[in-house]
């Protein structure tokens, strides 16, 4: 199925001259006119844009669906495809909380999903359950509706929830009484999607956003008075930090957390007495990072405390009693649980009244540790598959014995067990059920090492198809991320079948700059090191080439956010790999948004990347492998960039301009393509079949390019 070349080019931006001087140095930027001026009010709203940057916009969107509207059967094929392998009638696993329990539930062609509970022991969609919410209603008739977050009040009375009307994340709060269904009249607007509740069920913490989008502030509002009488709790003023809320899993304390990419500082408040200030945990310090939960003692309230202290680069345990809090932030070190060791990332905790559960991380691969608080007995959870993705799933409970988790592999559907913690037996609760048929026996999964050009091996988890030939001539789709320590954890995804039944490999490198191996990781892949993350990929790339998995120009990589900006550097370093580049939201202006501490992000973001504003090396360095500024005359390969109008992560103007400056010096013919979201924000489409579509889109284009745009039955004739 060929791709159209309309008759017409591509659009063409104009070019105004435009240039700020940095350290002394000129930075050009004859694109910069696509930033709108009042963005802040128009990123809602297209009709408020400027008229030439929304000619612009649609003329981009208009060649895109030109020259892809003969994939658009393959594309409702694809989002038909998908849709097969998702259960449509379905719902979560119940979690108990006191006398009843609480999931999520979809019906049959629904975009999002009931809120619902059922007296404990009772079963998902019983006549007994009670339909909190119906997110599908409330969606109906939007262009985009997103449920943030919903969280039952501690006397089960009440439902406060948040929503993203726009998918700019800027959220509305409701409180709906659970005795008659109806919302009460209390309301809160630009607020952050974290919520939590005092012990008495009367008063909500909630975050608020500042004129830059920040969330800077924690709010403390009573049922039923005016939002005029909410009361300011805490404020941050340095913009490089972000407030948000939580709650112990034992609901004792309210947490309002304060953080930096390479800081943090924890408040407690008491949930009983929530009109009493919050107490600091640990005041900040340049490079301390942790997060705290909380436990009962024989002796009183402790918090555990997970800690970067004192050289713990991947983290250590630690624990101090509340009533010591003051005299142990002054006296000393806390008293250590669990030592520190290197290259093994602690990622999570989870407090219950008898058991510390935490998850860890050693060479990309997960695990679970359950210790007892009463003697300090440990055990790990085992799994034995050679690559696999695990998390914890805390639920409402805190006195019980019974801890949850998720586990799945790129050919094992998501299993979820309750796993008991004094018996060591786990309860199968679900397996997530691929309606079309799943036969994990004709997939094969493997864990293979690229080697760096430093020496480091980059690990990569790999899919195919058992009737693919490893012989070189398969097409390979390549994903990673590499930034903020995010790791990329080798799950079962039934979408990427799509492609895999296609004849398509599917791999992810793992490259530095997440924690796939431990903290070392991500320090080697950011700021001075962030090169690291772009090589490790072109090893990768290089070694799969090697191993015969594909071949030189055979692949099509995808990335998203800041993992976009690993595919505009791959683009501009070693484009003779690629047969295409998909990138989705990409984060590709990198020196002029760091540049700008007006933008929401901006501030917060220096530690990864650095700060050019104040630093002549960070300039130098940032401009040095910024996608936009590197983009030079040579061929590329096909390319495909999405964005988001509402995306105040990435906002629009930087793949739009990057989509400019590629038209203006590229050198051969192959495809470059800009498609907008003018109704979603960074996350994409917010239901979840259209979200369906959008992937199907990339799929068609990468399957198209690759000539394996046929139907999934190729694999099963061979």
């Amino acid at each position: 199925m060929p791709l159209n070349k309309p008759a017409t080019p591509p659009p063409r931006a104009a070019k105004h001259a435009k240039a700020t001087v940095h350290h002394g140095i000129d930075l050009p930027d004859p694109y910069a006119w696509l930033r709108d001026e009042d963005w802040q009010e128009a990123i809602d709203d297209l009709s408020l844009i400027d008229a030439p940057i929304r000619a612009h916009l649609g003329a981009e969107n208009a060649y895109t669906a030109a020259v892809l509207e003969g994939t658009r059967p393959l594309q409702a094929g694809l989002a038909k495809e998908m849709r097969g392998r998702i259960a449509e009638a379905d719902s979560t696993v119940p979690e108990p909380d006191d006398g009843w329990a609480y999931y999520e539930r979809f019906t049959a062609g629904a975009e999002h999903p009931l809120l619902c509970r059922v007296p404990v022991g009772a079963n998902a969609g019983d006549t007994s359950e009670q339909v909190m919410l119906d997110c599908d209603a409330a969606a109906k008739g939007k262009p985009f509706w997103s449920i943030e977050e919903a969280i039952p009040s501690p006397d089960h009375g009440k439902l406060a929830y948040a929503f993203d009307p726009t998918g700019s994340e800027r959220c509305q709060i409701r409180i709906r009484d659970l005795g008659d269904g109806n919302d009460l009249p209390d309301r809160i607007a630009g607020a952050l999607g974290d919520l939590a509740w005092s012990a008495d069920s009367l008063t909500l913490f909630y975050v608020r956003l500042d004129r830059q989008q920040r969330p800077t502030q924690l709010w403390r509002h009573r049922l039923g008075t005016p939002n005029t009488d909410d009361v300011m709790v805490f404020e941050e003023k340095d913009p490089a930090f972000e407030v948000g809320v939580g709650v112990t899993q034992s609901g004792r304390y309210v947490l309002c957390e304060s953080h930096a990419h390479d800081a943090s500082e924890v408040w407690i408040i008491d949930a009983e007495h929530p009109e009493k200030p919050p107490r600091c945990v640990a005041a900040r310090e340049a490079g301390h990072q942790y997060g705290i939960d909380h436990y009962h003692d024989t002796d009183g309230d402790h918090l555990v405390i997970a800690t970067n202290a004192d050289g713990a680069a991947d983290y250590r345990l630690c624990t101090v009693a509340v009533s010591n809090l003051e005299a142990s932030i002054n006296a000393g070190p806390w008293r250590e649980l669990v030592a520190h060791r290197a290259g093994r990332r602690i990622v999570d905790i989870a407090a219950y009244a008898r058991h510390l559960v935490r998850l860890e991380r050693e060479d990309g691969q997960p695990r679970i540790v359950v210790r007892r608080w009463s003697d300090g007995a440990e055990h790990t959870i085992a799994f034995e598959e050679e690559a696999y993705d695990l998390y914890l799933e805390e639920g409402l409970a805190f006195d019980t014995d019974v801890t949850r988790f998720v586990y799945s592999s790129m050919t094992t559907p998501e299993e979820t067990f309750d796993y008991h913690m004094e018996t060591r037996t786990r309860t199968m609760r679900k397996i997530a059920s691929v309606p079309s048929g799943h036969d994990p026996q004709r997939y094969v999964t493997r864990r293979l090492h690229a080697r760096a050009a430093d020496g480091e091996l980059v690990p990569i988890s790999l899919l195919h198809h058992t009737s693919t030939p490893i012989d070189g001539s398969a097409p390979l789709w390549m994903t990673a991320y590499g930034a903020y320590g995010d790791a990329l954890d080798a799950e079962f995804d039934p979408i990427r079948l799509s492609l895999v039944d296609r004849g398509f490999v599917f791999a992810i490198a793992h490259v530095r700059g997440g924690e796939d191996k431990g903290q070392r990781w991500h320090d080697n892949g950011k700021h001075r090191h962030k090169r690291n993350t772009f090589t490790d990929f072109i090893a990768c790339a290089e070694h799969l080439i090697e191993q015969n998995y594909t071949q030189r120009g055979q692949i099509v990589a995808n990335a998203e956010s800041a993992g976009g900006m690993l595919m505009g550097a791959i683009a501009n370093m070693r484009p003779d790999l690629f047969l295409a580049i998909i990138a989705d939201v990409p984060f590709v202006d990198v020196l002029n948004t760091m540049l700008d501490a007006s933008l929401p992000m901006t501030p917060s973001e220096w530690p990864e990347w650095g700060n050019p504003i104040t630093s002549k090396a960070d300039f130098e360095l940032i401009a040095s492998y910024c996608p936009y500024q590197n983009v030079r005359a040579q061929a590329y390969p096909h390319m495909l960039v999405n964005a988001s109008l509402a995306d105040l992560r990435v906002c629009y103007w930087e793949p739009t301009k990057w989509v400019a400056r590629l038209r203006e010096l590229k050198t051969d013919d192959n495809l470059l393509l800009l498609d907008v979201n003018l109704t979603a924000g960074h996350a994409g489409s917010s239901g979840r079949f259209q979200r369906l579509d959008d992937l199907a889109f990339d799929y068609a284009f990468a399957l198209t390019l690759a000539g394996k745009d046929l139907g999934s039955s190729e694999m099963e004739r061979r």
